[in-house]
């Protein structure tokens, strides 16, 4: 005789299981949660990071940009100083300032004067051409100051002894800079109170001075000197400089064209009683 089957009872899981058995099934969700989190604040660095990078790049560029821009300037600015400087033609006359300051030697492009110069700019000739000495005016020694010509270079200065000694003094005329050989063509006239002389290069095939000159160039840098003694307190020296291109001269030749070349007078104290 079969026998009933006897109903088995299992035992329920204990009341604290189920908990942790929801936790076990939450874990997953959490872990999403923290991977999502870092990389959402890795992302934010990152662009941090990046619009720095970007910030700084800018302003490299920005402060290349400036640099070259200030190089340009520079590079211009020597150019423009390089270009006026010598042009044809330009003179300078200059007394040292030792002998201003202390004995009184000033410059001054009249006679009547209200303060003390060391130096003097004539104004500069633009593109030259050459003419004949014979073309020049007569009265290139009365007119003070800066009076050029089309085709020529004329100042009138006065060096005047504005202390209390009795000097002595010096003047160089130098050829300060000078390309294309213009030189070879150049006549330098001084008028000394009046007095006119005409300064060359000696010739090219070394034949001595140019017929329309009075005396050779010094040297190959220097157009000539002058002396004074006795030169007593307010006594005033007059001197105008003209400075052209001889168009009769051999060397007058088209290899010249676009040549320039700038002078120079300095004075100096040579002696004080």
């Amino acid at each position: 005789m079969i026998g009933k089957k006897k109903k088995l009872d299992v035992p329920a899981a204990p009341e604290d299981q189920a908990p942790e058995n929801q936790a076990a099934e939450g874990q997953a969700p959490a872990s999403d949660a923290v991977r999502d989190a870092e990389t959402k604040l890795r992302d934010v660095l990152e662009l941090r990071r990046t619009a720095k990078e970007v910030k700084r790049y800018v302003v490299i560029m920005r402060i290349l940009s400036l640099l070259v821009v200030l190089l340009i300037a520079i590079v211009a600015v020597a150019y423009a100083i390089s270009y006026f400087y010598d042009q044809f033609g330009s003179f300078t006359v200059r007394v040292n300032k030792y002998d201003m300051i202390n004995q009184g030697l000033t410059l001054s492009e009249t006679p009547e004067y209200n303060k003390t110069n060391a130096v003097l700019n004539a104004d500069i000739v633009y593109d030259m051409t050459n003419i004949s000495g014979e073309d020049l005016p007569p009265n290139l020694d009365k007119i003070n100051g800066s009076h050029n010509g089309e085709n020529y270079i004329a100042y009138t200065f006065y060096l005047i002894n504005s202390g209390d000694d009795t000097i002595s003094y010096e003047g160089v005329l130098n050829i300060e800079s000078v390309s294309k050989n213009v030189d070879e063509a150049v006549r330098v006239m001084v008028y000394r109170n009046g007095e006119k002389k005409v300064y060359g290069k000696t010739k090219s095939n070394g034949g001595g001075k140019e017929s329309d000159c009075d005396e050779e160039f010094a040297s190959s840098t220097k157009v000539m000197q002058v002396f004074r003694s006795g030169f007593k307190p307010n006594e005033k020296d007059k001197y105008t400089i003209v400075i052209w291109l001889e168009g009769n001269d051999p060397d007058c030749i088209d290899d010249i064209i676009g040549g320039t070349i700038k002078l120079g007078m300095d004075f100096e104290i040579t002696e004080s009683t």
